[in-house]
């Protein structure tokens, strides 16, 4: 009993920089996977709020709802310069299409952002 006791562990068969690096690959690829996931939620939270104000301007909600106007107030901000891009003469068709336009900006970019982001973080496919 006292010979075994005595005796020295057997070396491990990889060296531990290697699975430290590893290790740091695997924690890079989740954090860019994370990241572009979120892009991704961001992208299709703002087309969201977008197609919520043309269907509320298309539906003739009420304007001094709360739910109407604070969903108006962020897509005025989301819509970045395609608010006024065509300026048919109907307000409900200037807005569908308008901010219809933004919204898929939105869905566009954030999927290039993601696919780009995931590409950097290790190659994880989306």
């Amino acid at each position: 009993m006292g010979e075994h006791a005595e005796q020295a562990p057997e070396a491990e068969t990889e060296p531990r920089p290697k699975r430290a690096e590893i290790d740091w690959r695997r924690t890079r690829e989740q954090a860019f996977s994370f990241l572009a996931t979120l892009v991704r939620w961001v992208g299709l939270i703002f087309a969201a709020i977008l197609v919520l104000h043309v269907i509320f301007t298309v539906g003739e909600a009420n304007p001094d709802n709360g739910i109407v106007s604070f969903v108006r107030s962020w897509a005025d901000g989301l819509s970045i310069g395609f608010k006024d891009l065509f300026t048919p003469s109907d307000a409900k068709l200037r807005v569908l299409v308008n901010y219809g336009i933004a919204a898929i900006f939105w869905l566009v970019v954030s999927g290039i952002v993601a696919k780009i982001l995931r590409r950097i973080g290790g190659g994880i496919s989306s």
